[in-house]
């Protein structure tokens, strides 16, 4: 019986060709096929590289029915390496899919990690992202998009987005009124020679940002836990207290704090254990 081939996730460079590891430069040569998003470009750190493994292409459009055949190529032994045009693949593009029809025949799938567009503008921001959400790209619709805002804007934790550079003046205006004096950071071009990042209000990255060019990675900073109470905040404690005293189970109690946006579901329950605590001992 033939032994079931192996799918490596293979991060690369989101700009500077010396941004991958000794690891992936291994992989990328010891693979039967790259799968790539867009074969001119990864053709270039290929032959940065020196590196001659053949190409097959892998992107939005790829068939149905392509994926299945090289899910199968894997189950039956091949051993690809999948790559996207920048960064970690999988995420925010077509390989996901890749992966799962990979898996659920019984091939390997190892990620090998590297550059994230994501965790890079975190790291260099500056801005407040010990929790954060990554979002990935809005969706277009006007609809949909106004939505996925409003809940972004009410979630206490930084949020993470990629924007097109056509896009990002309106997403700025449109986050404006939602945000307030909440920071943001726009991370353009990160890695690259024109390499810049820019913090401030999102009506003060509007007028900054009329237009721009180049790859966008987005950061909005988490809520600051530490500003005093405003209008319809709730006194977590006092309605944890309340619940205990009720003989409220926890779970549900915790559920229902976190519904408020005063903290989230882990830290309610976290906190109901301590004021639990407390009580018995007074």
């Amino acid at each position: 019986m033939t032994a079931p081939g192996l799918l490596w996730v293979v991060a690369t460079p989101i700009g500077n060709l010396e941004d991958i590891t000794l690891r992936a430069l291994r992989i990328l040569r010891e693979a039967d096929a790259i799968l790539a998003e867009d074969t001119r470009h990864t053709r270039r750190l290929l032959h940065h590289h020196g590196i001659d493994t053949p190409l097959r292409s892998l992107h939005a459009h790829t068939a149905p029915a392509k994926l299945l055949a090289l899910a199968a190529e894997v189950a039956g032994g091949a051993h690809f390496a999948l790559v996207t045009d920048a960064g970690t693949p999988a995420v925010s593009d077509p390989g996901r899919q890749l992966v799962t029809e990979v898996r659920a025949r019984g091939g390997r799938v190892e990620p090998i990690p590297g550059p994230s567009a994501a965790l890079a503008a975190v790291s260099a921001c500056g801005l407040r992202a010990d929790r954060f959400r990554f979002l990935g790209f809005l969706p277009r619709s006007s609809g949909r998009r106004r939505r996925h805002l409003q809940e972004l804007a009410d979630d206490p934790a930084a949020q993470i987005l990629f924007e097109s550079p056509r896009r990002l003046p309106a997403l700025l205006r449109d986050l404006a009124p939602l945000l307030g004096d909440r920071r943001v950071a726009v991370c353009r071009e990160l890695t690259k020679m024109h390499e810049e990042i820019a913090t401030g209000t999102a009506a003060e990255l509007a007028e900054r940002f009329p237009e721009t060019r180049g790859e966008i990675t987005l950061v909005v900073e988490a809520a600051d836990r530490d500003e005093g109470p405003r209008d319809g905040d709730i006194d977590a404690d006092r309605v944890l207290r309340a619940g205990l005293r009720a003989g409220r189970r926890p779970g549900a109690l915790a559920k229902e704090v976190a519904a408020t946006g005063a903290m989230s579901r882990s830290e309610a329950y976290a906190r109901l254990v301590a004021l639990r605590g407390v009580d018995e001992q007074e």
